[in-house]
């Protein structure tokens, strides 16, 4: 779990997750990979309409973000503290942020961390405490990202879920994945974390 294995594991297709007693941490690399193509993003007309209760930051409360994704109320928890202190250092490193919405009134409402490598986002866990704020963050990561390369950008959300394809997330194959990541790992990171 050093940085530069992380690293080399995103820019491989892989990522890192817990497991159990046996196998403390696991590598995965799924079969078919959740994505989401900044065009295709679908942004409804209640959730234009929750934008504008939000105001978006990146990296101004990583740590913050990482824990209330540990929540270990939340159905399906699986960041245990390895993890957060793993993706502490890459943040301190440059490599880990977090896009977060926050309440006009100054409260953290939602958020998503993810690791940046050229035009590459890789997405780990996002939430919410406000309703649509972890959407919002979403939206918020797909509009900082359009620039000059948007059209070749990607986020890797992992899997897909029900709630996820209603965002316009879908699957590709692992080997489309990996041939894609070659082209990716190319472009220049966007501008704000450069």
């Amino acid at each position: 779990m050093a940085p530069g294995t992380i690293i080399g594991a995103y820019a491989s297709g892989a990522f890192p997750m817990p497991g159990d007693d046996l196998a403390p941490m696991l590598w995965w690399s799924p079969v078919r990979r959740g994505v989401l193509e900044l065009a295709d993003l679908r942004v409804s007309r209640s959730l234009r309409q929750a934008r504008a209760h939000f105001e978006i930051r990146v990296d101004s409360a990583f740590t913050e973000v990482v824990t209330a994704c540990a929540d270990p109320a939340r159905p399906g928890a699986w960041i245990n503290r390895q993890i957060i202190d793993r993706y502490r250092q890459l943040h301190e490193l440059g490599w880990a942020h977090s896009v977060e919405a926050w309440t006009h009134e100054g409260e953290l409402a939602g958020g998503l961390y993810g690791i940046a490598i050229g035009g590459l986002f890789a997405g780990e866990s996002m939430f919410h405490r406000s309703r649509d704020a972890s959407k919002v963050a979403l939206c918020g990561l797909v509009d900082l990202l359009r620039d000059e390369h948007a059209g070749d950008r990607l986020i890797d959300v992992q899997w897909q879920t029900r709630h996820l394809a209603t965002l316009g997330v879908r699957e590709i194959d692992r080997d489309v994945y990996v041939e894609r990541l070659s082209a990716l790992l190319r472009l220049p990171l966007p501008a704000l974390w450069t």
